[in-house]
């Protein structure tokens, strides 16, 4: 017998209603989807108010914290006469920003000059409030120094018979010595060692740091050594290896008995001077040079390099000893790695490097040669007793134009490497001499190309970079 479902009961209107809006749920998340929409909005909006305040925070502190680096600069300037703390106030009153000015403390020394400031100031927030955070703080502080640290300088000074036009010689003197007064003072006592290189067509090393080398000398008419092409790769001396003295003559057309314009120069004050912090001696020196013989900027470039290099400080010390450098001065030159030593070059010349000879060895390996020599001017015993047949054989090359061009970019170069500093000044010079000297700076902007008495103001811009502001912090 078959037994019938039992009948469900009749759905009522309420239970009918609800399985609707069930149903209506179950296909539609527009409720879901705007409720989380919002949250996201909400999110984006407090971020972009997060950063809004954070940007104005920063703004603030970029505008507080320039005018706090202006002023403490201005303060530890030590050509600065007034009171340093009212330089740092007087910069926030300017800017309307005295307010937010905290401490100020100077440190005054001997040679260094010290001053540390903060500011800070409450900036009310617009967003982040929200969050709880009703301010934020923005602070400034910085310190600032000028100092001057142990300095040695070798200023390398064209001597050249050019230099006897349109008064060279009479504003290089007053350029050179008031450079000689901007770095040598009484507030830099056995810190700045200042060295001279006078150059024409050779540079004389004088006899002392001529002693102190191994050189196969042949004469006692002065001091001058002759350098390999590769040495000028380097900015060392060689104290192992013998150099050989350079020959003693006058490549002069004119009879003179004995030679007056001899390639090596012989009087004392043409001599290299190293190491001195005797501004009246060095000024002197200055004074008494007179233009002389031809242009070999290399030598003079390598010279300068040399007492900068720790290989000539056994040189110093044996100098030292004898009473010629101060004591002081009788470690120098520093380390190149020495942190609190600037080393650095000023070169100057007005013109460019030329041609120069020497006499062949064979007519200069006597002493009766040496002796002839030293009266007779290459040239006017040449002309005047040789058959132009066989006047070519007198003499050889030692450097072109060229080939000395090149030797200064290598010492130049070497120098640089080195981290020594390099100033130029193209005393009235041509386009060449410019690009020549330009190329051997540390920079373009440590070039000068002068006239006239414009070449103290060159000597004045790098005295004033010597003592160079920096921020420490």
């Amino acid at each position: 017998m078959t037994q019938s479902k039992a009948a469900l009961p009749p759905e009522t209107g309420p239970a009918r209603g609800f399985r609707r809006h069930l149903a209506r749920l179950a296909i539609d998340e527009s409720g879901v989807v705007t409720g989380l929409a919002i949250f996201i909005f909400l999110i984006i909006l407090m971020v972009g108010g997060l950063g809004i305040d954070l940007m104005r925070s920063e703004m603030r502190r970029t505008d507080l914290q320039n005018t706090l680096d202006r002023a403490i600069l201005a303060a530890a300037d030590l050509d600065q006469d007034r009171d340093p703390e009212l330089v740092v106030r007087s910069y926030f009153d300017a800017t309307g920003l005295t307010d937010y000015l905290g401490s100020v403390t100077v440190d005054d020394g001997l040679n260094y000059r010290t001053v540390s400031a903060d500011a800070s100031m409450t900036m009310n927030t617009h967003f982040m409030k929200l969050a709880g955070v009703d301010t934020l703080t923005v602070p400034a502080r910085g310190t600032a120094e000028e100092r001057i640290a142990n300095v040695e300088i070798s200023l390398v000074l064209d001597i050249s018979g050019s230099m006897a036009g349109n008064s060279r010689i009479t504003n290089l003197r007053a350029a050179a010595k008031e450079f000689v007064d901007a770095v040598i003072r009484p507030e830099t006592e056995d810190l700045i060692s200042l060295s001279i290189v006078p150059y024409t067509a050779q540079v004389n090393a004088g006899p002392l740091i001529f002693n102190e080398l191994n050189v196969n000398q042949v004469h006692n008419f002065s001091h001058c050594i002759e350098f390999y092409d590769s040495e000028f790769s380097t900015t060392a001396l060689d104290t192992e290896r013998t150099y050989n003295q350079m020959q003693h003559f006058e490549a002069g057309s004119y009879y003179n008995n004995p030679i007056t314009n001899p390639g090596c120069p012989r009087r004392d004050y043409e001599r290299i001077t190293a190491f001195s912090q005797n501004g009246s001696a060095l000024k002197d020196q200055i004074d008494n040079l007179r233009p002389r013989a031809n242009t070999s900027i290399h030598l003079g470039m390598k010279w300068g390099a040399a007492l900068l290099d720790p290989s000539f400080q056994p040189i110093t010390g044996a100098l030292a000893a004898g009473g010629h450098v101060d004591s002081e001065f009788s470690g120098r030159p520093a380390a190149f790695n020495d942190s609190e030593t600037l080393k650095t070059v000023i070169l100057m010349t007005d013109g460019e490097n030329v041609t120069t000879r020497r006499i062949a060895d064979h007519y200069y390996d006597s002493e009766s040669e040496i002796s002839h020599w030293n009266r007779y001017p290459l040239y006017y015993y040449l002309n005047n007793y040789v058959s132009w047949y066989y006047r070519s054989g007198f003499y050889y090359t030692k450097y072109s134009a060229h080939h000395a061009d090149n030797l200064l970019d290598n010492i130049c170069d070497a120098a640089r490497a080195q981290g020594i500093v390099i100033w130029s000044i193209g005393f009235e010079v041509t386009n060449h001499g410019a690009d020549v000297m330009r190329s051997c700076a540390s920079s373009d902007a440590h070039f000068f190309r002068v006239e006239g008495v414009e070449i103290s103001d060159a000597f004045s811009a790098i005295a004033r970079q010597i003592n160079q502001l920096r921020l420490t912090q």
